[in-house]
């Protein structure tokens, strides 16, 4: 029977920061699954930075988001109908058909996930894009190498608590890690295994971080840009490397944003800064999910998550993480916790 969904759509491109009058809930039919199809009722969202910048029109790495239609993401959900061979119904499958309550799609565009390793939420965070975007970066980017001193900004974000324990993984003396405000600076500490935590919000960045690591720091992990690139070519030591993953403070910028006024430092030092997309990477992700699934089950990565309730609530929640609203994944519970596949 023809199932009675929802679906958040953009129907406004935003100017600067985003409002919820770009938006709009909308209720719509979806058929049975045709061959080689399944239908899911989503039971987890993810909502990330990179899809701020889906909603200008402007060519990028991905294609924008269309006004009046459906906006995507990553989903975990549960298979409710199915006319493909090997997914069956109960099935938990990531997808990439969220902002809504049901999805239908080609079984080839989901993944069917094992719930015994990890809670299904996991493979939108440190199982998945966002894990395998931190293993990337400091595996093979800005690779980490035995004694080296790391330096995350971001700290506190999906990426960032992941970062953290993969460059311990991976062989890092000292991990830096930046965040806005005393409480996740603390709990970078306490809980997220950071050896030390800059507090951006308290000023003077470049003092804080050689303050932490006075005798410089061998690898960044940037998902900020701005000042945190600047504070980071000042401390980088000699052949020091540098995985841009993210600019999230220039996000809603409506002017073009100066870059770093110190980049000459790049020069003498003998710095490597490389741009990378996860996607790019996708050879690694067989390799990081037995790691992570090994590390997850000796505890020495967490899967952190900020969890909003209700596809009516997902706007607000995505403004909340460009504002820093969010510790650790910002993910979307559309089902009850009672029944939700983790």
């Amino acid at each position: 029977m023809p199932v009675t969904s929802r679906e958040v759509h953009l129907i406004a491109r935003p100017v600067g920061e985003p409002k919820p009058a770009d938006f709009e809930l909308v209720e719509s039919t979806l058929p049975d699954p045709e061959e080689g199809q399944i239908l899911v009722r989503n039971d987890w969202l993810s909502v990330d930075p990179y899809m701020r910048g889906r909603m200008n029109d402007v060519k990028s790495y991905v294609p924008p988001f269309r006004l009046g239609a459906p906006m995507d993401g990553g989903a975990v959900g549960t298979v409710i109908a199915s006319n493909a061979p090997g997914v069956p119904v109960g099935a938990t499958v990531l997808h990439s058909r969220g902002w809504r309550d049901h999805a239908l799609l080609d079984a080839s565009h989901a993944r069917v996930v094992d719930t015994e390793i990890a809670p299904a939420r996991t493979y939108l965070s440190a199982l998945g894009m966002v894990g395998l975007t931190a293993y990337a970066g400091l595996k093979e980017v800005a690779p980490v190498k035995e004694g080296d001193v790391v330096f995350v900004s971001g700290a506190a974000g999906a990426v960032g608590i992941v970062a953290g324990r993969v460059a311990r993984h991976l062989g890092a003396s000292k991990v830096i890690g930046s965040a806005g405000g005393p409480e996740k600076t603390r709990r970078l500490v306490e809980e997220f295994g950071y050896d030390a935590a800059i507090d951006y919000r308290a000023g003077d960045l470049g003092g804080q971080l050689a303050a932490a690591a006075p005798d410089g720091i061998d690898v960044y992990f940037d998902n900020v840009g701005g000042d945190h690139l600047q504070a980071a070519l000042d401390a980088l030591n000699t052949f020091g490397r540098v995985a841009l993953c993210g600019a999230i403070s220039q996000y809603n910028a409506t002017e073009p944003v100066p870059g770093p006024t110190n980049l000459a430092l790049a020069v003498g030092k003998r710095l490597t800064l490389r741009g990378f997309l996860v996607s790019d990477h996708q050879y690694l992700a067989g390799e990081y999910a037995r790691l992570a699934a090994s590390w997850l089950r000796e505890g020495t990565l967490r899967s952190q998550e900020t969890v909003v309730d209700g596809l009516d609530n997902a706007v607000d929640a995505f403004l909340g993480l460009l504002r820093g609203a969010n510790t650790g994944k910002m993910l979307i519970r559309l089902t009850p916790a009672s029944e939700a596949a983790g």
